[in-house]
């Protein structure tokens, strides 16, 4: 048994060691969704505090992400959420694509899906108050509007897969 332990440690010491590239740009991208859209400051906050850690690349790490395998964890946690939306790279989205992130992200606050639980357990400051629900789906509303004003209906229309 205490071979056992002993290994367990020594694994534990020993994956400490392994480096992990950390989410941590300090700067607004060009092509951040502040930048080529209007977000109001109380939209911005929100997203700033219960969206951009999994979702730009300005994740504001606590201290146990410096943990092994709690980083590995957290890592895989964060490149997932930007593989689905990246604020910071939103410019680079299609209109289209822009469009599609807009329902989702609106279809995600009235289900409560977002934050996800498992974050806001243990960030409880990122739990979404029914006043920022409502910031947040009328800034995606008025936007999502703004943009079938300004571009042709079917530059915005997801194109069915056959």
């Amino acid at each position: 048994m205490k071979k056992i332990l002993l290994i367990v440690v020594l694994l534990f010491v020993a994956i400490q060691f392994i480096p992990v590239a950390y989410n941590e740009n300090k700067e607004v991208a060009s092509k951040s969704i502040e930048q080529i859209h209007h977000v109001p400051e109380g939209v911005l906050t929100t997203l700033k505090t219960s969206c951009y850690d999994c979702h730009s690349n300005q994740t504001h790490y606590p201290w146990y992400a410096k943990i092994q395998p709690v980083a590995f964890w957290i890592g895989d946690h964060i490149e997932e959420g930007k593989d689905e939306l990246n604020f910071s790279t939103f410019g680079d989205y299609s209109l289209r694509k822009q469009f599609h992130k807009l329902e989702e992200i609106s279809e995600q606050i009235e289900e409560n899906e977002m934050p996800l639980k498992s974050y806001t357990i243990i960030h409880g400051n990122t739990v979404l108050s029914d006043i920022q629900k409502n910031e947040m789906k009328e800034w995606v509303t008025s936007l999502r509007d703004s943009f079938q004003r300004s571009y042709p209906a079917d530059s915005l229309k997801r194109k069915k897969r056959v």
